[in-house]
């Protein structure tokens, strides 16, 4: 599967690097390249990109501001791309697959590339579910909850269960051992945070820690510590470390 790329930025030398940047990760096309918010439009108009890396600070018209001059059924997926760590609640608040700060480091790059690619394939299949009901006589898809992707399989002790995924409000690690909080009950299973990690929606779940993942739809805010640090405070009361190097993404948040 190739995704088709539009990087947005005013500064070329921002846009040649990213791009090369690109070139260099499989199942990538840059079909355009914008400098400010105007030009943008007109290349998303002519190419329909799958994917934007977007540029916030710009002259004229901002990242924001062109994400709302457009319909939200026309939005390509987004990743922020940017020098300023401020913007990323509301960054996420538009659904943005991750927000990286520049200068942007060649693992969270392919990280943030990688979810994109699962989303895509994702709506890829949802779309032709879509067409196969259609072509079936059916009217519509299953409702939230009857899916299976709606729920984690788990084998706690000798139970198999299965977690819907609306109600998982954080996981974390220790070891090969994950606990997947509810607002009920916890649930120990034997597993690694990275498998969960892949079998989990990235448009949902964040990683905010080496040992850590929340649900972006629990996150109340975030809340300064010492030295810079942050920690990510869930609208239960719960308080979770963030870690630096997950920082970008704190975002999720919502």
């Amino acid at each position: 599967m190739s995704l088709r790329c539009l990087i947005v930025d005013d500064e070329p030398l921002a846009r040649r690097g990213l791009r090369h940047r690109l070139a260099l990760l499989e199942g990538l096309e840059v079909v355009a390249e914008a400098s400010n918010g105007r030009e943008a439009l007109a290349a998303i108009a002519e190419h329909a990109p799958d994917l934007m890396f977007l540029d916030i600070q710009m002259p004229g018209v901002d990242g924001f501001g062109l994400l709302q001059s457009l319909p939200v059924s026309e939005w390509p997926m987004v990743i922020f791309v940017t020098a300023y760590d401020q913007y990323a609640l509301e960054a996420f608040r538009v659904h943005a697959i991750d927000y990286l700060l520049k200068p942007v480091e060649d693992e969270r790059l392919r990280e943030a590339v990688q979810r994109a690619r699962r989303l895509k394939t994702q709506e890829d299949m949802e779309a032709e579910h879509v067409r196969l009901l259609a072509l079936m006589g059916k009217d519509r898809l299953p409702a939230l909850g009857e899916h299976a992707d709606d729920r984690l399989t788990l084998k706690d002790g000798t139970q198999i269960i299965r977690v819907p995924l609306q109600d998982i409000r954080w996981i974390d690690a220790a070891g090969d051992y994950v606990v997947v909080h509810t607002a009920t009950e916890n649930h120990v299973a034997r597993a690694t945070l990275r498998e969960l990690s892949d079998r989990l929606p990235a448009e949902r779940f964040v990683r905010i820690h080496r040992s850590t993942i929340v649900h972006t739809r629990y996150v109340s805010k975030l809340k300064p510590h010492i030295n810079g640090e942050y920690f990510v405070l869930l609208d239960g009361g719960q308080e979770l470390k963030l870690s630096r190097s997950y920082r970008e993404q704190l975002e999720r948040l919502r």
